[in-house]
């Protein structure tokens, strides 16, 4: 019987209650699949960085890299000064586990409403392949004379070639094997920012010649994209596109299948160990309340099955969930007509059923 050694940091404010229910599947999963799960339990986050002024112990890398997956809650704490988590924790797992993939589907399920009009489940189905460890996120640039009415502030969005060629090979990659319109989106600034996305138009169209013929591709300026997730979400099948605005369209994409309480994401490392997690926040004002919504938790461990190879596992997840979601009012925090235990539960019990 196979093993899987699963990381599990529940982080911060209602991150442990979400990350909670979410085991309660992978579990179930596991026993009608036949592979087994071992848990291990990491306390970063805000109350351990107050505690001892640390964000990640020295061997917090080198720990994970052991694991098959990690499993997380949430980031962010009231009482920490924003950044402090988000970067110590948050983007540090991320660059230094090489988790370039963040991937991110936009997937409206039956029962839950969304803000488009006229749209439903068959309109928006499609995922988003953000590049994960470059752009500006990776901290290139800073001030001078600061407090000055002088003061200069710079940050700079840089890649290299390899780091374009891999991003983009995934995503081809995973749309063939998505092998629903076999198309995928370049979302970028060609007409702005031409260096950079002069660099990842150029890649794209040759890698695409060269070795993915069979996939039709598309190119959308950013904003045009977030036009057209409003008014024809319907269009997209794959879109694959840099960090920053990777980062900005798929919370857009979140608000349209349904909001931050069944939205989930990947850190993904293709040669390595990945991360899956919750896109929502900590929300800490729930805090304790058991009203939280925990589906996304629950989507996350389904994207961390099939990304892991359980696909038999992931379907059964998602099939759960599915049943579930038939029966709770709202996605929002408090209007379920379920409790975040409640919800947990149900979906572990029609996995086992």
């Amino acid at each position: 019987m196979k093993t899987y050694k699963i990381a599990v940091i529940g982080g911060d404010g209602t991150g442990p209650e979400v990350v909670r229910e979410g085991i309660k599947s992978l579990k179930a999963a596991a026993d009608i699949e036949k592979f087994k799960v071992e848990l291990t339990d990491f306390d970063f986050g805000g109350d351990r960085y107050l505690r001892t002024g640390e964000v990640l112990p020295a061997s917090a890398v080198s720990d994970l890299k052991k694991f098959d997956a990690i499993l997380l809650g949430a980031i962010g704490h009231p009482d920490v000064k924003p950044g402090i988590l988000e970067k110590g924790i948050l983007l540090k797992l991320r660059f230094e586990l090489d988790q370039y993939i963040n991937l991110r589907p936009v997937k409206l399920y039956e029962n839950v409403q969304t803000p488009l009009k006229d749209k439903g489940p068959k309109e928006i189905d499609y995922v988003v392949v953000r590049e994960n460890t470059g752009g500006v996120y990776t901290g290139v640039g800073g001030n001078t004379m600061e407090g000055t009415p002088h003061e200069i502030a710079e940050q700079s969005m840089l890649y290299n070639r390899f780091q374009v060629d891999r991003c983009l090979k995934w995503a081809f990659e995973y749309t063939k094997k998505r092998n629903k319109k076999n198309t995928l989106a370049l979302s970028g600034k060609t007409n702005v920012l031409t260096y950079v996305w002069g660099l990842w138009e150029r890649a794209f169209n040759e890698m695409g010649q060269k070795y993915f013929p069979d996939i039709k591709r598309e190119y959308y300026h950013v904003d045009a994209t977030c036009m057209w997730m409003v008014k024809n979400p319907e269009w997209f099948d794959v879109i694959v596109t840099e960090n920053l605005f990777g980062d900005i369209i798929t919370d857009l994409g979140a608000i349209t299948q349904g909001g931050m309480g069944i939205a989930s994401g990947g850190n993904i490392n293709p040669e390595g160990v990945s991360m899956f997690e919750p896109i929502g926040g900590s929300a800490p004002k729930y805090t304790g309340q058991n009203i939280i919504n925990p589906m996304a938790a629950v989507g996350a461990v389904q994207m961390m099955l099939d990304i892991l190879g359980e696909r038999k596992a992931a379907v059964r997840v998602e099939d759960a969930m599915k049943k579930t979601i038939l029966k709770m009012k709202d996605m929002g925090a408090g209007k379920m007509g379920m409790s975040t235990t409640e919800v947990g539960d149900d979906v572990a019990n029609n996995i086992a059923e």
